[in-house]
């Protein structure tokens, strides 16, 4: 019947394997998410606990493990080497710019953040050059493509000690909280689904294509 279009009489073994391996690979993937779910999950209750709990050296590398995330600890600052800010809320529960200080912590290391406090200005210098200062574990802010988060590909965030109290001008930061750990899991399982779902989809409508252009396979 004339009009239609339909699969070719011969389907292309290589483009047809290609499709589904990555299908494949990107269920997979989705399974996988499934199962960091879980894993969040538990790491989220941990951490709820974490602030009552007694103090800990502070982590300089990452990953945190989540028996550390939200713990009491305090660090060294030698010095402040540059500072980011980042949008944050105060204790008291007002918003405005977290001042995160990069600094050293010796002649050689990775450093470490400090989150000292919370300005009404962006460009506010903290009067704050380093020292020792007391808080709890966290993690720093997370701007990693949403791509290799999906794909679990995401370097693992450093380490960030959130200060309990802050220098003049600065407000004190707000405690960490279980609010600040998302689970995002379960949507990234489902976009690697539907990736593959969408896939399949257009390589099934590009076979029909090609079947109802009449070309001989």
């Amino acid at each position: 019947m004339t009009g239609q279009s339909h699969l070719p009489t011969r389907i292309p073994i290589l483009p047809t394997l290609l499709v589904i391996l990555a299908a494949l690979t990107m269920i997979g993937l989705g399974i996988w998410q499934l199962e960091r779910r879980a894993e969040k999950r538990d790491a989220i209750a941990l951490a709820a606990a974490n602030p009552q709990r007694p103090s800990v050296a502070f982590p300089m590398l990452p990953p945190i493990a989540p028996d550390l995330l939200f713990r009491r600890s305090s660090v060294h600052c030698l010095r402040v080497v540059d500072w980011r800010v980042e949008a944050g809320r105060a204790a008291d529960g007002s918003t405005g710019y977290r001042h995160i200080a990069q600094c050293a912590t010796g002649a050689e290391g990775p450093g470490v953040l400090v989150a000292v406090g919370v300005g009404q200005k962006p460009d506010q210098v903290p009067n704050w050059t380093g020292g020792q200062i007391a808080g709890w574990i966290s993690q720093e802010p997370d701007h990693r493509p949403l791509l290799t988060r999906v794909g679990g590909a995401a370097p693992p965030l450093r380490p960030m000690l959130i200060a309990r109290s802050a220098p003049p001008g600065l407000k004190p930061l707000a405690p960490p909280s279980v609010a600040d750990l998302p689970n995002n899991h379960l949507a990234y399982a489902v976009q690697w689904f539907l990736f593959a779902a969408v896939a399949v989809v257009i390589y099934i409508l590009a076979l029909r294509r090609r079947g109802g252009s009449g070309k001989p396979a």
